[in-house]
């Protein structure tokens, strides 16, 4: 184990360590065995075997009192300044991410949790190298949920028994080690693709409490539905976790690349036109969205909306203008479909989402009432890709290199939230790049001006859009970019070999 940085020592303690081993040595095996279940593609459907789960009349835990109003959450990553100003930008939630906003590297691992310390305590404050002072300028607060790394993800700086640790292990386990016993141990739980790995989070859950003398469920986690078999499983996930559990949350940007992973090569009925074309109100995306709302209420779980990823730019007026329209128009839609609320990406933004939500919401504090009993989804809904129509453009092929290139190198970096042409982009964005273009070329997709989309466009767009870079990750960022659209074996995650670079 490598031990980096200031104040690491606090975070990295023996009785701290000893936790997370603890949740290694019970859970590890599970965990591997589920992540190799994950390569058995088959036929989408509601389960026959769970049917009795998603007819009968349960309900999960009620909600604690700092999680009953959540109508505008800020996400980001918990690098220390941008703590700050999402715990001062008045949102009701700051979703914390140690996850596609953040770069694994371990002092960013450990950072994190020495900044989410602080926070916790509500002692954070921070000075930039330009003198610039960050404080807290006197609440309320937003209510912190953690967001750790996903099921499929390692720790190589921390070995336990000779293996890497499970990064969700290592994420979860240091967060409620050291701030349980300040109460309001909140989760967002993303990546799952089978109710069994939400039973898996349950058990780690129950085992934390139990060894910490932490009363059960006084964890609540709100899980991501951002992989396409998830969606057919929300009930399940909500009655696995029902003691544990406050909601669901419509993850768009990775379910859309879920989508593309899943049927990357099942045909042409399942190949999706341009990434900014696939709009919520798609077809399959309004089905997925709407059967989210009506199952979480329907449990008395929350339904959180998706993100809000465009920037204002304070300089360019027009820019501001044009991201508070959509983003407007995205949370209106949301607010009227019952969510209860929603992500935003930017301080500025939280006073647009806050105003949507209040219009709808009055003096409630959620819209858990608004059961949706007119929603009916079937399978069909679900993976009705076809009927979105839509073209592959060059303008497209161009935009996925620019974009998912540009990104990893600031992952590379050490920064996993990066603006990109006004747009706050994680992770998902370029795994949706890249996985995009494996799926064009290997269906063999003809773009709108009459070109084939084949490795060598690709390559040449490539070439181009590295000489516009510069800087010590821009070969790295190009190479790895190239490795993962054009390999014929279809890399499941880019992090995965992104992680090997850093």
């Amino acid at each position: 184990m490598r031990v980096l940085g200031e104040n690491h020592e606090q975070i990295l303690t023996s009785d701290a360590l000893e936790f997370v081993a603890k949740l290694h040595r019970a859970h590890a095996a599970r965990r591997d065995e589920l992540i190799a279940r994950r390569r058995q593609r088959g036929t989408l459907d509601f389960l026959p075997e769970t049917a009795d789960v998603r007819a009968g009349d349960w309900q999960v835990a009620e909600a604690p009192e700092p999680l009953r109003d959540r109508r505008v959450e800020i996400t980001g990553p918990t690098e220390r300044k941008m703590a700050i100003n999402a715990l001062n930008s008045g949102a009701k939630v700051w979703l914390a991410d140690l996850e596609d906003a953040n770069t694994p590297h371990w002092d960013n691992v450990i950072q994190g949790q020495v900044n989410l310390y602080d926070a916790a305590r509500e002692t954070i404050e921070y000075t930039s190298p330009e003198g610039k002072h960050y404080a807290l300028k006197g609440g309320p607060y937003p209510t912190v949920v953690v967001r750790p790394r996903g099921w499929h993800l390692d720790e190589r700086h921390l070995e336990i028994d000779g293996k890497p640790a499970v990064g969700a292990l290592v994420d979860f386990g240091l967060h409620f080690f050291h701030n349980a016993s300040l109460g309001r141990p909140y989760y967002y739980l993303p990546k799952m693709e089978h109710h069994l790995e939400a039973r898996l989070w349950n058990d780690v859950f129950t085992l934390a409490q139990q060894e910490l003398g932490v009363p059960h469920g006084t964890i609540r986690a709100t899980v991501l539905i951002e992989t396409i078999p998830a969606a057919f499983q929300m009930d399940e996930i909500l009655h696995e976790l029902r003691d544990h559990a406050s909601g669901l949350n419509a993850g768009r940007w990775d379910y859309l690349f879920s989508i593309i992973k899943y049927f990357r090569d099942a045909g042409a009925d399942f190949v999706l036109p341009d990434r900014n074309s696939v709009t919520m109100t798609a077809p399959f995306m309004r089905a997925y969205t709407e059967l989210l709302v009506q199952t979480c209420h329907k449990r008395g779980a929350f339904a959180m909306g998706g993100m809000a990823a465009f920037i204002p730019n304070r300089r360019d007026p027009e820019v501001t203008e044009n991201a508070l329209k959509k983003v407007r128009e995205d949370k209106s839609r949301e607010a009227g479909d019952g969510f209860d609320g929603s992500w935003v990406a930017h301080p500025d933004l939280v006073p647009v989402c806050r105003e949507i939500f209040d219009g709808v919401l009055g003096d409630r504090p959620n819209q858990l009432g608004k059961q949706r009993p007119e929603v009916s989804v079937t399978a069909a809904d679900l993976l009705n890709i076809k009927a979105l129509g839509g073209k592959a453009t060059r303008a497209g092929v161009e935009s996925a290199v620019d974009v998912g290139v540009r990104y990893l190198v600031s992952w590379l970096s050490g920064n996993g939230a990066a603006a990109i042409h006004n747009l706050m982009e994680d992770a998902a964005t370029a795994e949706i790049s890249r996985s995009q273009l494996w799926q064009w070329i290997n269906n063999k997709v003809v773009l709108e001006d009459g070109t084939q989309v084949t490795a060598e466009l690709v390559r040449d767009v490539l070439a181009r859009t590295r000489a516009e870079l510069s800087g010590p990750h821009a070969d790295v960022a190009a190479e790895l970019f190239e490795q993962v659209t054009l390999s014929d074996d279809f890399v499941d995650f880019l992090t995965l070999p992104a992680y090997e670079r850093i």
